[in-house]
């Protein structure tokens, strides 16, 4: 490894020896040896959260507002100790195992960085880029916020099965994510409430100032109405965004294979 990257290693194991909570894949053991370091990292057999959902025979937009307030949860825990994900994406999101129950955890904290303050700003452009804040992109700094941006876009496509933002060309997916440029296109929204759409809305805000907090998000109705009792969930099956789902992760999946492959091919390895 190079300095910058021995550093970056020491700073993420750093950053998993400070979590220790439920939805947060948490780190078991660190190995060092002259040539290699080994984190051993509890064990996640259940999948991603993508993958689950697609299995699905039938799916709820009460069932969305639970993997969100779960990440919810987490990305607000990793604040109160000063750590910032920043890299929240579908991949980064696994389930324990298999079961109907099983406990959804953050994962990959390769970027996370340490703050003093949730206000901080941070100047590094780092993150997925489909998933990455306005004001990572302005290089004007950035706070922790940044994390509920990408937490939007991800319960965008919860809900409707498809991202907020897509271009090949990075620089026109970035121009239109600095403005804010999406919507809630006919008839993929149609079957979904007001008040998630409001909630969408409210993560996906350009001024990270006006964007839902951890308060203000279990505060909104969308996630009160559905953390309630079950007589006020909205269990209206979305037939239609399992559709959708399935193409999106397809094409997600074999757009890491092709990148995978070309990494390979880079290192010498074998086709």
């Amino acid at each position: 490894m190079t300095k910058e990257d021995h550093k970056a290693l020491q700073s993420e194991i750093q950053i998993l020896g400070m979590l220790t909570h439920p939805n947060i894949v948490s780190m078991r053991e660190v190995y060092h040896q002259p040539t290699k370091s080994y984190l051993i990292m509890e064990p996640m057999f259940g999948g991603e959260l993508f993958d689950r959902i697609v299995k699905k025979q039938c799916y709820t937009e009460a069932e969305a507002c639970d993997s969100i307030v779960t990440v919810a949860n987490a990305i607000q825990y990793c604040h109160s100790k000063g750590i910032v994900h920043r890299d929240l994406k579908p991949e980064n999101l696994l389930y324990a195992n298999t079961s109907d129950d099983a406990r959804l955890a953050v994962a990959d904290f390769g970027l996370a960085k340490r703050v003093l303050s949730i206000d901080e700003l941070m100047t590094s452009a780092c993150g997925t880029p489909s998933y990455v804040a306005p004001e990572v992109l302005t290089q004007n700094g950035y706070s922790a916020s940044a994390d509920y941006w990408s937490l939007g876009v991800i319960g965008y496509i919860l809900l409707c099965g498809f991202p907020p933002f897509y271009d090949e060309d990075n620089q026109e997916l970035f121009r239109n994510i600095k403005a804010g440029n999406y919507d809630f296109p006919t008839p993929y929204w149609d079957d979904i409430s007001p008040h998630a759409i409001d909630f969408v809305k409210g993560l996906m805000t350009v001024d990270a100032t006006q964007r839902l907090n951890y308060k203000s998000i279990m505060a909104h109705e969308w996630v009160t109405m559905n953390q309630k009792d079950s007589r006020s969930r909205s269990n209206r099956h979305l037939s239609r965004t399992i559709t959708q789902l399935k193409k999106f992760n397809a094409r997600r999946k074999f757009r890491a294979g092709v990148l995978m492959a070309t990494a390979i091919r880079k290192m010498g390895g074998k086709k």
